[in-house]
């Protein structure tokens, strides 16, 4: 009998330890393809995501190499790269309507502003964030996928790098850090944030922030074309003087 019991909690463990990794995998496949789903859906540009680990069991998980695409037209690989990202959820929350994410950080996002003749590829993900058209889900599924609801304690995007790539500055690029982005309570309200409000929200915050540095990288590039363009402007004249005054000295 006792053989009997303790091979019955055996199998139990089994069963269980399946059981977490079944929906651990089902769970990181969702996000995935969720991001890669919503994220083209509200920026109007491709999204990529490499992989998502996430554990049942400790609620902690690791979001490596995402990268946000450039819109039609832009020459840069893309526009935003991030390489790691840590989060943590209440395991509790992850089968209810709203899923509690306690915190988010995101370590070290790769900025590329391109700036053409019609505009910037940041100011256009913005223009398409601030639209409030989302396809239609029509089909139950997509509906019941659309009442999962988040709640984020606390996002934090540090150690970001914006680079300033232009044709029209003779085609240097300029690096300058971004400033710490920090969210908290996020969804905290009974109604909660969709995966989509969140996106936009997050993306919007970057790009406004991603901008302020590109201006201030763009008029201090610009000034620096414009003194090397003085400099080499002022060096001509002193030799083109220089030479005109030893034609007129007295030879000895």
């Amino acid at each position: 009998m006792k053989k009997l019991i303790v091979r019955a909690l055996l199998v139990i463990v089994v069963l269980l330890v399946l059981a977490v990794v079944a929906v651990a995998f089902f769970l990181d496949g969702a996000i995935k393809r969720g991001v890669e789903t919503v994220g083209p859906q509200i920026a109007n540009v491709e999204v990529k995501l490499d992989s998502v680990s996430l554990s049942l069991l400790s609620g902690s998980g690791k979001i490596k190499k995402l990268v946000i695409g450039n819109p039609d037209g832009f020459k840069t690989p893309h526009a935003i790269s991030v390489g790691l990202s840590s989060l943590s959820v209440s395991p509790g929350s992850l089968l209810s309507d709203k899923v509690v994410v306690k915190s988010v950080r995101v370590e070290a996002p790769e900025i590329i502003f391109e700036l053409g003749a019609g505009g910037s590829n940041l100011q256009r993900i913005q223009s398409n964030l601030t639209s409030d058209s989302l396809p239609a889900t029509n089909t139950p599924s997509a509906t019941k996928k659309a009442t999962k609801k988040l709640q984020v304690d606390d996002f934090v995007i540090t150690g970001g790098k914006v680079t300033l790539a232009t044709s029209l500055l003779g085609g240097q690029s300029y690096t300058a850090s971004l400033p710490e982005i920090h969210f908290t309570n996020l969804g905290t309200g009974p109604d909660g944030i969709t995966a989509a409000e969140l996106t936009k929200r997050i993306l919007s915050e970057i790009t406004r922030e991603s901008l302020k540095v590109a201006e201030k990288l763009v008029s201090e590039s610009a000034k620096g074309v414009l003194d090397s363009a003085t400099k080499n402007a002022t060096e001509s004249v002193d030799k083109a003087t220089k030479s005109v005054t030893d034609v007129f000295k007295p030879k000895k």
